[in-house]
């Protein structure tokens, strides 16, 4: 693969300010996200000989102190020592959290690809980028999905008709349509027809696949089944009822929905991402938080297998339909 020696500098993406290095290759384009200053002092903690082999180390995945230790041949103590250095900087943060002999050890990863200094030269303007296709979490969220470029794994949607034990037919299956709009810009278009029915998957037993199930248990058959193994769930005893979190709080009005992710305990090798609300609005809130303002609500996810937040939808411009949404779990 042949790279073009291009660098460009993209200010403002998704409202805040962000910086991206753009390499143009023969194939297409590469994109690292990178931490720009106009005063040099700011990466003093990278100056050190030995923080700097740290930094490269993490470069190429994130370890644990320890770990380190062992791959550089130097003191654990010392490490410690830079590595605080280096977090305070905000040069460096912590990638994931695992338990290891009884113990928590933090894996810690450079904060960005690469850091720089700028000067106030302008430089060259770029048509549009998605900011989709640039945050790591997004892809990080919707990676088990998309680990061979096109989406691999079913969205499933409850059906139209009357179904289940509650006869109860789904209003929210065209919610589909935004949510792959979003998706189409992360990867490419699968051969295999995506969307589901509920009650499809369940005959052609595809339960074992990964899956992004859309509508709440009320609706949706297989969200019903999945409903006991959230973080967050919806009450069992009243499907309409609400959803509690590990706290026991509930949220209650029309308008909430829970966003999540989980192992499929169909097949634990498989992923489900959980999109749904106590009513169809609320499932509308869901499809708009992850696919207009994933930042917000993806901001406490760092890769996690079980992870979930409430989320509640919110008419910002007074045309009484969902356009917002705040987590507020």
């Amino acid at each position: 693969m042949t790279i073009i020696n291009k660098y460009v500098m993209v200010r403002n993406v998704n409202v805040s300010e962000r910086r991206y290095l753009l390499n143009e290759l023969a194939e297409g384009y590469s994109l690292k996200e990178i931490m720009i200053r106009d005063d040099p002092t700011s990466f003093k903690a990278l100056l050190n000989p030995l923080t700097w082999k740290i930094a490269k180390a993490l470069a190429v995945r994130p370890m644990y102190p320890a770990e380190i230790a062992r791959e550089l041949k130097i003191h654990p103590q010392t490490v410690y020592y830079y590595i605080r250095r280096l977090v305070t900087s905000g040069l460096v943060s912590v990638a994931k959290e695992m338990s290891i002999k009884g113990a928590t050890a933090r894996y810690y990863t450079l904060s960005y690809h690469g850091f720089g200094v700028e000067f106030p030269k302008e430089g060259s303007k770029v048509a549009s980028i998605r900011a989709e296709q640039l945050d790591p979490k997004v892809k990080l969220f919707f990676g088990p999905f998309l680990s061979e470029g096109a989406f691999q794994g079913h969205i499933v949607v409850g059906s139209p008709d009357p179904h289940g034990p509650l006869k109860t037919t789904a209003r929210d299956g065209h919610y589909a349509v935004h949510l792959g709009f979003f998706l189409g810009q992360l990867s490419t278009i699968p051969r295999d027809f995506v969307v589901k029915l509920d009650v499809d998957v369940k005959t052609e037993k595809e339960e074992g696949q990964n899956l992004i199930l859309i509508g709440g248990p009320g609706t949706n058959v297989l969200s019903r089944q999945i409903n006991e193994h959230l973080p967050i769930k919806f009450d069992e005893k009243d499907l309409w009822g609400g959803i509690i979190d590990s706290r026991g709080k509930r949220y209650t009005t029309d308008r909430d929905a829970i966003i999540a992710t989980i192992k499929n305990p169909f097949d634990p090798n498989k992923t489900i991402i959980y999109l749904a609300g106590t009513r169809a609005v609320g499932t509308k809130s869901a499809i708009i938080g992850i696919a207009n303002y994933w930042k917000k609500v993806l901001d406490s996810f760092q890769g996690q297998e079980e992870w979930a937040v409430v989320v509640r939808g919110f008419d910002l411009d007074g045309d009484g339909k969902v356009d917002s949404v705040d987590v507020v779990s």
